[in-house]
């Protein structure tokens, strides 16, 4: 499954925000990491709260294009749209 994900880095806490939608009314997830956006340690993040939050192991969720944008497209093999309602809620 691909997700797409609206990253906000020094957000002052972990946490999902819920869903928005871009222009074009494809949905994203707002996500707040505490970390700085250097080093990739934003993105690390962000990997690390998805895993916590979808009971996921890290290894299977990664970015696949967006590393140093806002708006990422995030690849988590072998999961279903159920889990991710289950996490965040249903994207509108």
């Amino acid at each position: 499954m691909r997700l797409a994900v609206r990253l906000t880095p020094r957000g002052g806490r972990d946490a999902a925000d819920g869903w928005g939608q871009d222009g074009e009314g494809r949905a994203y997830l707002k996500v707040r990491v505490s970390a700085a956006p250097v080093d990739g340690a934003a993105n690390d993040a962000l990997i690390a709260f998805l895993a916590k939050s979808l009971r996921w192991p890290r290894s299977g969720i990664r970015i696949v294009s967006g590393e140093t944008a806002r708006l990422k497209l995030v690849e988590i093999a072998d999961l279903g749209d159920e889990e991710i309602a289950r996490a965040f809620g249903s994207p509108p």
